[in-house]
């Protein structure tokens, strides 16, 4: 899958993960989908998130995932109305929110 990250979304993974962003927006994707999958209420895209236009990318990029992965994400898409790149972006905020989290 192509994914364009725009440059908050860059630093923080670069900050938090280093400069792997191929691994940091993968870890993302599936923290994600868990979610997803494990019945607890997703974490939407804010409404101004998803009636505004993308970011210009700072980075793009070609990702291979597991095809069940991108099958959800793809149903996530339709069920909040956003692009693939606003929930790509998404994920790797909640899964740097999450990493921040005490245990």
């Amino acid at each position: 899958m192509r994914v364009a990250l725009g440059g908050f979304a860059r630093s923080g993974l670069e900050a938090r993960l280093g400069e792997d962003l191929a691994a940091g927006v993968r870890a993302a994707l599936v923290h994600y989908t868990r979610r997803l999958r494990s019945g607890r209420k997703p974490v939407d895209l804010p409404r101004f998130q998803v009636e505004r236009q993308p970011e210009v990318p700072a980075i793009d990029f070609e990702l291979s995932i597991d095809p069940e992965i991108e099958r959800l994400l793809e149903r996530e898409t339709q069920r909040q109305g956003t692009s693939l790149q606003q929930l790509t972006t998404h994920a790797v905020f909640v899964y740097l929110a999450d990493l921040d989290e005490p245990p």
